[in-house]
Parts: structure tokens; C-alpha cells; sequence
């Protein structure tokens, strides 16, 4: 059964609650249910913006999707992964960090020959 989609009010409301953190207004770390929900809300973002089993997105310790259209991957480790800590990933869903650039800083572990999403950025405008 498909998830239910993100409701995009709530997909800016949880954002937009995280953005002083993102944009280094504080240094104070968001709440864990705030960056739970940010986190969820806008990887789910993702997953409905590219459906698909080729690619594992993984920020723990909040969540992982599948996304990308392709080969579907059903046991084990998954050939394509992906992962990242929740600043970085909402940092690349909010556009305020580049694809390329977290990978050159090793932000993102990347493993896999599908394992890029930069095309797909940013999940979120206009916050």
C-alpha cells in the first residue's frame, strides 16, 4: 500500500522549523521530534518525487527510503546507498548545500553506481 503524500503545508511548516539551526541563526539543535519530522517529511519529499527501489536513502537515526526507478533490490545490503547525518540531508533537501559539494566534504557516503541524487535537489524551495 502506498504511503500517504506529504502534505506540503506540513512539509514547509516542519522545515521552516529547523531553518534557524540550518542557517546558523543558533547553534541550539532542534528538538529530536522537530528533526524527526523535517527529517521524514521531506525524505518522504524525495521518495514521492523519484518512486523506485534502486536507491537506499539512509539518515539515522530518523529514517530510509527507497527511490529511484530501476532494478529492485530485495535482500541484504542494497548496491546503491546512501547516507548521510540529518543536518547534512536537510541542508541538500533545502538547497542551502549542493550535491557535489557534501560529497567532496564527505558529508555523504555514496556507494553504488545510481547512488546520486543531486539532479532531485532541493525537495524544498522557498522556505
Amino acid at each position: 500500500m502506498p504511503r500517504k503524500p506529504v502534505d506540503p503545508h506540513e512539509l514547509r511548516a516542519a522545515i521552516a522549523e529547523v531553518m534557524p539551526w540550518l542557517t546558523g541563526e543558533t547553534d541550539e539543535t532542534p528538538a529530536r521530534p522537530v528533526l524527526a519530522t523535517a527529517v521524514r517529511a521531506s525524505l518522504r519529499t524525495l521518495e514521492q518525487i523519484a518512486p523506485g527501489h534502486t536507491v537506499e536513502v539512509r539518515v539515522p537515526p530518523f529514517a530510509a527510503i527507497q527511490c529511484i526507478p530501476g532494478p529492485r533490490h530485495t535482500r541484504g545490503t542494497p548496491p546503491n546507498v546512501i547516507e548521510m547525518d540529518p543536518r547534512t540531508w536537510l541542508e541538500l533537501a533545502t538547497g542551502l548545500l549542493a550535491w557535489p559539494d557534501a560529497v567532496a566534504a564527505a558529508r555523504v557516503s555514496a556507494s553504488g553506481t545510481r547512488a546520486d541524487i543531486g539532479e532531485l535537489l532541493p525537495v524544498v524551495r522557498n522556505v
